[in-house]
């Protein structure tokens, strides 16, 4: 699987420094004592920090996570989630859209469509009204969105993230497949290769993703004692993890 290293941080060609968002930019260097709205040359400590190239162009990795619209350079670099009627792909499309922005961004609001999505049936308790289903912990959710925009292969054109909705799982495909060191049975038990460093350093800064590698862990456990399954697989050139709800 491609991956954003710092020896492969490819810069969009036509990219520039006013593609990208300075004032987000600038909050994320202020926690770390930078302020770089007072900064003579940004481009020096963009560059420094892998979010700009020595040519001066905005790496993959810089827009898709400080970019103002990344999609207008990477416009698949997004999401697509579908909800369906039943428990198959013919059945009745009830939502559908594509989730775009940067990958903050796209996370928090793909977790907000799942939640709104999500058939909730319940039942009256004295004077309560109660789930009468399982319900995940919202943290279930966000790691596999997570997992799956930090660890897809944006070397692959032409594809989506996508997060198909039904009434008995929700799918979550990532274009790319895991890395030649990693099996499924490894993900489990936390073991990981970041696929795209850059992108996964920011991220964990950002506190989107646990540094210890609890995530998947944390999903198959949460699942396993709900009596509920996680299947993970490879199929052609994309990964799928599938939950049952």
């Amino acid at each position: 699987m491609v991956g954003l290293s710092r020896r492969r941080c490819h810069g969009i060609r036509t990219s520039r420094l006013s593609d990208l968002n300075l004032a987000k930019l600038d909050q994320y260097f202020q926690t770390y004592g930078f302020d770089l709205s007072a900064e003579d040359d940004k481009e020096r400590l963009l560059r420094n920090a892998d979010l700009m190239t020595d040519q001066r162009q905005v790496t993959v990795a810089g827009l898709l996570l400080f970019g103002i619209h990344p999609q207008r350079y990477l416009p698949f670099a997004a999401i697509s989630i579908a909800r369906f009627a039943g428990t198959e792909i013919a059945d009745e499309l009830l939502d559908q859209q594509v989730i775009d922005g940067p990958l903050d961004q796209q996370v928090d609001s793909a977790l907000a469509v799942i939640k709104r999505n999500l058939f909730r049936p319940s039942r009256i308790e004295s004077t309560r009204t109660v789930d009468s289903r399982f319900q995940y912990p919202d943290r279930v959710f966000r790691e596999l969105i997570v997992n799956a925009v930090v660890h897809r292969n944006y070397a692959i054109h032409g594809s989506r993230i996508r997060l198909l909705m039904f009434e008995d799982r929700i799918e979550f495909i990532s274009p790319g497949r895991l890395p030649n060191s990693v099996t499924v049975e490894k993900l489990r038990v936390g073991v990981s290769c970041a696929v795209n460093p850059i992108i996964l350093r920011y991220m964990e800064n950002l506190r989107y993703v646990d540094k210890l590698g609890r995530g998947l862990p944390m999903v198959y456990r949460a699942a396993e004692q709900a009596g509920k399954r996680i299947d993970c697989e490879e199929f052609g050139e994309e990964f799928r993890v599938v939950l049952q709800l």
